[in-house]
């Protein structure tokens, strides 16, 4: 994934900054393909396939320019924990605490070429099949129907599977759409999305939600995406109702996410990795899981920011009305926490260990609602609290982590599309 530096074209290494503070040569050069990714380099630049062992100040000089210093704080904590030598890990720390955090963002790489692209994939007008799941949301759900009635793209087939109680057949007849309906007695999300996509007619799929708001040229700009960077996924961006696209979502590059809300792929694609686990029916990160297959299969996904989408953040109906909604914070005091797919899908990826530290990171922090997530001190309030009441997290995770022994002695649940 990371280019090596000395392959990088001169078109993308004018717009990254060498730093000379580093050590190491290889510090350096690890560096500038860290900028190139991060500032949406995307070509066939050869990658590195193992990285080195690098000098400890290197180490920490580059978590302190790309991430937040709780981070760093973090990572001197898991080491000293881990029995590494406390004298040369405290004196790296010390050594590098005058480098200021880098915001990568606010120069990016550019493809001026992008906008005056005649797409041969757009002449051909593939037929694209547009799925939909959609549970107790129909005022939202007319919302996104009437915007794809608008589409500049016209060779699209609807697929809407409604999970909806009472079932409103009544609500579809009247949109001027190629619309397929599935009406689905079990409230399950990967099946609503699996039956979908097995139903699917078109070349490319498109995912879509019931609680969104979209561009007339949604579907073009997906298509164009895919013909422009030679790519399998289009993956579109979010952004919230009445704000504008986050800076760091506002130019193509490498998606680092697969959000099943907005993204557009081929359909080979399902063929190539399966469609999605069931495994995490009801719970999180089966988008997640997903996208990470398609990653280990070396397929490439583009984020991009021209095919975004508004989130309305419905406050009714979808997935919390299954039972959860968020990954890491209990409804109740003694439900699991995370919720098991998360462990789960920790654990079948990443193996035991390196989950039990994820787990470290994560459950002390998740003490506090979502929304002072970027609050460093209710986060600090949150992590004292998880102290106080750690026989009770304990038993929290313990719940989860025998769920997710579970859900891996049965094995992942997911279908070969054919």
């Amino acid at each position: 994934m990371f280019p090596k530096v000395e392959e990088l074209p001169e078109s993308a290494l004018v717009h990254l900054s060498k730093d000379d503070s580093y050590r190491s040569q290889l510090a350096k050069n690890y560096d500038l393909s860290w900028q190139a990714i991060q500032k949406g380099y995307i070509g066939e630049a050869d990658t590195y396939i193992n990285f080195e062992k690098l000098p400890l100040s290197d180490e920490y000089r580059f978590i302190r320019k790309n991430f937040h210093q709780a981070w760093v704080l973090y990572t001197l904590l898991i080491r000293l924990l881990s029995l590494k030598n406390p004298i040369k890990e405290l004196s790296a720390f010390f050594k590098t605490r005058q480098t200021q955090r880098q915001f990568l963002s606010q120069e990016y790489i550019p493809y001026p070429s992008y906008s005056n692209y005649e797409s041969s994939l757009l002449a051909s007008k593939p037929l694209v099949s547009i799925v939909i799941p959609t549970l107790n949301r129909y005022p939202y759900l007319k919302d996104v129907l009437l915007d794809l009635e608008q589409q500049d793209y016209k060779h699209f087939e609807v697929i809407v599977v409604d999970q909806s109680e009472p079932f409103q057949k009544d609500f579809y007849k009247d949109f001027k759409l190629d619309l397929k309906l599935i009406h689905q007695e079990e409230k399950a999300l990967w099946l609503a999305r699996n039956t979908a996509i097995k139903n699917a007619k078109g070349s490319v799929i498109l995912l879509s939600e019931d609680d969104v708001r979209i561009n007339d040229d949604w579907i073009v700009q997906h298509l164009k995406c895919l013909d422009f960077f030679d790519a399998k996924v289009s993956a579109g961006v979010f952004y919230p109702q009445g704000m504008n696209i986050p800076m760091d979502s506002n130019y193509f590059k490498l998606a680092s996410q697969f959000a099943t809300g907005n993204a557009a792929l081929y359909k080979s694609v399902f063929q190539d990795v399966g469609l999605f686990d069931r495994q995490f029916e009801k719970q999180r990160m089966g988008d997640g899981e997903f996208g990470l297959r398609v990653y280990l299969k070396g397929i490439k996904s583009i984020s991009n920011p021209l095919a975004s989408c508004i989130d309305v953040k419905a406050s009714v109906g979808g997935l919390r009305e299954m039972g959860s909604w968020d990954a890491f914070r209990p409804r109740k005091w003694l439900d699991p926490r995370p919720i098991p797919s998360v462990v789960y899908f920790f654990r079948k990826y990443h193996g035991n260990t390196a989950t039990r530290w994820a787990l470290l990171k994560t459950v002390p922090s998740s003490i506090m609602p979502y929304r002072y997530k970027r609050n460093s001190y209710m986060m600090l309030l949150g992590m004292l609290i998880s102290i106080l009441i750690s026989p009770l997290v304990f038993l929290q995770v313990y719940k989860s982590w025998s769920l997710a022994s579970k859900k891996l002695q049965e094995g992942a649940k997911i279908e070969k599309l054919m």
